[in-house]
C-alpha cells in the first residue's frame, strides 16, 4: 500500500519553510526516509509470506490492510484532531470543495497490497518493487500535467521525463531474463505492481487534497484505509466460492504486521518532511524500497528462483533513475513556468 501515499502531498505548517534546518536534521530525516522506504519492501515480504500461508492471497490483504484501520480507529477515538479533520472533511464534501472520488485513493492502496500477496512470492520483492517504481513515475507525469493534486498544474520537466524513460527500461532489464522462457509467468504477474504503481500518483494526489482540508495527515490515512479495508473485503467475499473459509492462521506474530508496518511508514513520512521536502522524501523512500527489496530477496528470497543477474540491474537502474528525476528540482519546474509564462 503504499501508503507513502498519504504524506507525499504533505506540506510544512505556516512558517515552516522559514525555520533553518540544521544539516544534521536534513541527514537524519534523509535517513529516516530511506528506513520507511525499507519497511515497505519488509511489508511485500510479510504480506506474501502470509498469503502463502493460508493460501488465500486476498485475505492476507485484508489482514494487513484491516490490521492498519484498527490502528488508525484507536488512534482516531483518542486524537481531537483527527475527529476534527474527518468532521472538515465532510464540510468540504457538502460544499464541493472535495469531490467523492476524492475519497477512494485507498481503492489503490488495496490494489497495491493484494498484488504483495499474488505476485510477490513470483516475482520476489526485488522485481515487484522495480513494477511499483516504474508504473508510479510514468504516471506521476500525467497526474502533474493534468493538475489533480492540490498544488495543481506542474510543468513536465526534461530530467523527469528522461526519469520516466529511464524506469520502462529497468523493467525490461528486470524482466530480460524470463523473456527467455525461464518463467513467463512472471511477465504477466508484472502487470499488478505496474497498474498499482500507475494508480499511486493518482492516489497521493487523492489524499493531497484530503490532508490539505483536514489538516491531519492521519484523517487522509484514516479515509484511505477505510476505503481500502472495504474493496478488500468485498474482494475476499466473492473468491470464498474458489477457495473457501482458511483452515487455520500462522502463529508467527511478524506475518501480520503488514498494517503496522503501513502506518509506521505514514508517521514517518509525516514526521521528516518538514525537514527534507517532498522530493527527498520520495527519493529516499524509493532507494529505501529498491535496496530493501534486494537485502530481502538476497537473504530471505521469497520467489522459488534466486535473485537474478537482470533484477539487480534493472534495481539499479531504477535507482538511477528516480535520481535522473529528482535532479531538475523545483528549479527545473520553476523555470519551466516562467518560459511558459513569456
Amino acid at each position: 500500500m503504499t501508503t507513502c501515499d498519504t504524506e507525499c502531498d504533505a506540506r510544512p505548517a505556516p512558517g515552516a519553510g522559514t525555520r533553518r534546518v540544521t544539516r544534521a536534521k536534513r541527514a537524519g530525516g534523509i535517513l529516516l526516509a530511506v528506513l520507511g522506504g525499507t519497511a515497505m519492501a519488509v511489508q511485500s515480504r510479510v504480506n506474501a509470506q502470509l498469503g502463502k500461508e493460508i493460501h488465500d492471497s486476498a485475505l492476507a490483504a485484508v489482514v494487513s490492510f484491516g490490521g492498519g484501520l484498527l490502528i488508525l480507529l484507536a488512534a482516531f477515538a483518542v486524537s481531537p484532531r483527527m475527529r476534527t479533520g474527518l468532521g472538515r472533511v465532510g464540510s468540504a464534501l457538502r460544499e464541493r470543495r472535495l469531490r467523492p472520488w476524492h475519497l477512494l485513493g485507498g481503492l489503490v492502496g488495496a490494489l497495491y497490497v493484494l498484488g504483495q500477496s499474488v505476485s510477490v512470492m513470483v516475482l520476489g520483492v526485488a522485481m515487484f518493487t522495480v513494477g511499483v517504481v516504474a508504473g508510479q513515475t510514468v504516471s506521476g507525469l500525467v497526474v502533474d500535467k493534468a493538475g489533480l493534486g492540490p498544488a495543481g498544474r506542474r510543468p513536465l520537466t526534461w530530467p523527469r521525463v528522461a526519469g520516466a524513460l529511464l524506469t520502462v527500461l529497468a523493467v525490461g532489464v528486470a524482466l530480460s531474463a524470463d523473456v527467455g522462457g525461464a518463467d513467463p509467468t512472471a511477465i504477466w504477474l508484472l502487470v499488478l505492481p505496474l497498474v498499482a504503481g500507475a494508480g499511486m500518483s493518482v492516489q497521493q494526489a487523492f489524499n493531497g487534497h484530503i490532508g490539505a482540508v483536514s489538516g491531519s495527515p492521519l484523517t487522509a490515512a484514516l479515509v484511505n484505509f477505510t476505503a481500502g479495508t472495504t474493496a478488500l473485503v468485498v474482494a475476499w467475499l466473492a473468491s470464498l466460492g474458489w477457495h473457501g473459509l482458511p483452515t487455520g492462521f500462522p502463529d508467527n506474530p511478524a506475518l501480520y504486521l503488514g498494517g503496522p508496518i503501513g502506518i509506521l511508514f505514514i508517521a514517518t513520512a509525516a514526521f521528516v518532511v518538514s525537514w527534507i521536502g517532498v522530493l527527498l522524501l520520495a527519493l529516499g523512500s524509493v532507494a529505501g524500497q529498491l535496496v530493501g527489496s534486494v537485502l530481502l530477496d538476497a537473504l530471505v528470497p521469497a520467489a522459488a528462483a534466486p535473485l537474478a543477474t537482470a533484477t539487480l540491474a534493472g534495481c539499479g537502474l531504477a535507482l538511477v533513475a528516480v535520481v535522473v528525476a529528482a535532479a531538475g528540482g523545483r528549479r527545473g519546474e520553476r523555470r519551466a513556468l516562467e518560459q511558459s509564462a513569456a
